[in-house]
């Protein structure tokens, strides 16, 4: 292997401008960013060590060093750990190569608040660049040879062999102009104590070689900087795991800055949940909310967001076994005593431990999530607009914990205002006596569903509709069957009668006759829609409109093909049933046409053109706009 100068794609050049001048609102976070890295390497090679005892030598010492050399103006962080071959430098430095740039740059766009959002795209190596104007990567994986990485962050890197017989990676910093504060030992010394004090292997600042030991330091104008600085290495953080300390140790601020390393994030969490489990299974975790959704959270090839230890070996961070897929957006730690130092992936899915361990998480971060609901209702909302998609995931799979979820999922409704949402349980709270079912409708968002012509009725009667507006809520519509024994029901299926007062027969007869009165109309629309639509019928939930289209109690709404053919499902449209308000003028008039048996043409348009209202109504498209506009004109001009 040659030395090679290579360019980055277009998309990492942007991101590196971006980063150099905009992005990190605190240039300090470089140095936590390279230290979580080191750290992450070392967990790397303890976990492969397992299975392959020849990637560590005997009595072999972890750790992070730091070396700043203030003549030369580099600073230089060192790790022991797995180290890279070639083919992992290209891939991994910087892992937004292989994790979505140009989702980053686009969401980056849109984003209000940039400084915020870098950590969740891990980007943290490219940190770096923000201080230095070049940067040097020597690393050696056991049983490769060594590599040599290095760029100015100018678009292009150079990438070749190297000298280096030791395990793992030397980052070198050459610093920029008016970032020597960085290599000021107490500057250091601060920055990781405020930011990786909790990192488990040592984090050691060697003595500047370019200072000698009877030199004294600059004037110390912050109040911070000690008046001397020791003379040989000294380690800078506790090592004491953050999650091992009892509740009570514990300051807000380091969980937050906890959180922010283990979840590359900026912005403190949502909340936080610390477990202690005594008896048969012992373990410990913390956990974390979010207050933000990372970019990647729908996409198949997102990380889990729990790292397991045991007895405080890493074990991995990407273990499906510990929480169920629709708690994903949870972040955090957990230890176990009780497992296995040996646990690989396939034995996590039998052990028992681990669903012991699993069912407690799941209904501790439930249990939070209520608490958030019933005593922060702003930071729940806060939550469901982040988070409330993934959750609802949940009642289609989690059976076990149907009852929690239903309790925590939320909708917006005929009833709730602007960006509001309701629970089942305030929904059920104001129904009145006469109502006995919860009715839902589906459409593509809130303005769409607030227009249905669906909706007459119910407002007619003051019975409040919630809306499924998100793809999510066909999927587990059937398991939000019944809730405080009310069942469900769908106001854009089967019939609607809304009507509990009076005599049943008499209600069928008058009914009978009504359509009996609008047959000759009915038997026309039917043979001229007879490709279209499956039945014509006289409607109970229209009170204004015309007409709309209603699926048959079980089939498929407009909204569930459209979701459907969204996921590339084979979906063939599924005739609906046409329903005509016998109360409207234009049916009526239609009907005097019918009966007469004049104006065929004039009629058939008219079908024509309320069939076209209803598929627009229900959000579906038409087969031929060009003649619906001019049937639509013809007729405006008649007037």
């Amino acid at each position: 292997m040659s030395t090679q100068t290579k360019q980055f794609k277009t998309e990492v050049s942007q991101l590196l401008d971006l980063v150099i001048h905009s992005l990190y609102s605190k240039k300090e976070i470089f140095l936590r960013e390279l230290i979580s890295n080191a750290s992450d390497a070392i967990d790397r090679a303890r976990f492969e060590a397992l299975t392959d005892s020849s990637i560590l030598t005997d009595g072999e010492a972890f750790q992070i060093t730091l070396l700043p050399n203030r003549e030369a103006g580099t600073l230089t962080i060192s790790d022991n750990g797995i180290g890279m071959d070639a083919a992992e430098v290209e891939s991994n430095i910087g892992t937004i190569a292989s994790s979505g740039t140009k989702a980053f740059l686009a969401a980056l766009e849109e984003a209000a608040d940039k400084p915020e959002m870098i950590g969740q795209f891990g980007v943290g190596f490219y940190a770096a660049f923000m201080v230095a104007e070049r940067v040097e990567v020597i690393t050696h994986r056991a049983g490769s040879s060594a590599v040599r990485w290095a760029s100015q962050g100018d678009g292009s890197y150079e990438i070749g062999p190297a000298e280096r017989a030791e395990r793992g990676t030397v980052i070198t910093l050459t610093l920029r102009e008016k970032m020597e504060e960085y290599l000021e030992p107490w500057r250091i010394r601060n920055i990781v104590k405020q930011y990786s004090d909790y990192i488990t292997y040592p984090v050691v600042l060697l003595p500047d070689p370019s200072v000698k030991p009877e030199e004294p330091e600059a004037d110390a104008e912050d109040a911070d900087k000690p008046a001397s600085e020791p003379a040989g290495p000294e380690t800078l953080n506790s090592m004491k795991a953050i999650w091992k300390r009892g509740r009570d140790e514990i300051e807000e601020s380091e969980l937050n800055e906890f959180y922010k390393h283990i979840a590359h994030d900026f912005e403190d969490p949502l909340a936080h949940i610390h477990i202690v489990a005594e008896g048969t299974t012992e373990f410990r975790a913390l956990l974390f909310i979010p207050a933000t959704a990372p970019y990647d959270l729908f996409m198949s090839e997102r990380k889990l967001g729990l790292q397991l230890y045991v007895r405080s070996v890493f074990i991995g961070d990407d273990l499906k076994e510990l929480l169920p897929d629709y708690l994903r957006f949870v972040r955090g730690v957990v230890e176990s005593s009780d497992l296995p130092l040996n646990v690989s992936r396939e034995m996590l899915q039998d052990e028992a431990v681990i669903r012991i361990i699993r069912k407690t998480l799941v209904s501790r971060i439930l249990g939070k999530l209520s608490e958030l609901q019933e005593k922060q209702p702003e930071d729940y909302a806060r939550f469901y607009e982040a988070f409330g998609r993934v959750l609802k995931e949940g009642l289609y799979g989690d059976f076990e914990n149907e009852a929690k979820l239903k309790e925590l999922v939320q909708f917006p409704s005929t009833f709730t205002e602007d960006g509001k949402l309701t629970t089942l349980k305030d929904y059920v709270g104001r129904m009145p006596a006469s109502q006995k079912e919860i009715y839902t409708l589906s459409a593509d968002s809130v303005e769409a569903a607030g227009q249905s012509p669906m909706l007459e009725t119910f407002r007619a009667r003051g019975y409040e509709v919630l809306f499924y507006v998100d793809a999510i809520d066909q999927w587990v519509a059937e398991r939000l069957g019944e809730y405080d024994g009310k069942k469900l029901r769908a106001i854009d299926r089967g019939e609607i009668d809304l009507d509990e007062t009076g005599d049943k027969e008499e209600k069928k007869k008058d009914a009978a006759e009504v359509q009996g009165r609008f047959e000759p109309l009915i038997g026309v629309i039917k043979a001229q829609l007879e490709k279209d639509v499956k039945d014509v019928r006289i409607s109970n939930r229209l009170t204004e409109s015309a007409c709309c289209l209603v699926a048959d109690e079980y089939g498929p709404n407009a909204q569930m093909e459209r979701v459907m053919r969204a996921f590339n499902r084979d979906a063939p449209p599924a005739k609906r049933i046409l329903e005509i308000n016998p109360a409207h003028a234009l049916i009526e008039k239609m009907l005097g046409m019918a009966v007469a048996d004049k104006g065929a043409a004039q009629l058939a348009d008219f079908i024509e053109l309320i069939h076209a209202q209803a598929l627009l109504a229900e959000g579906s498209a038409i087969k031929n706009p060009a003649r619906f506009s001019k049937l639509l004109s013809d007729l405006m001009a008649q007037v």
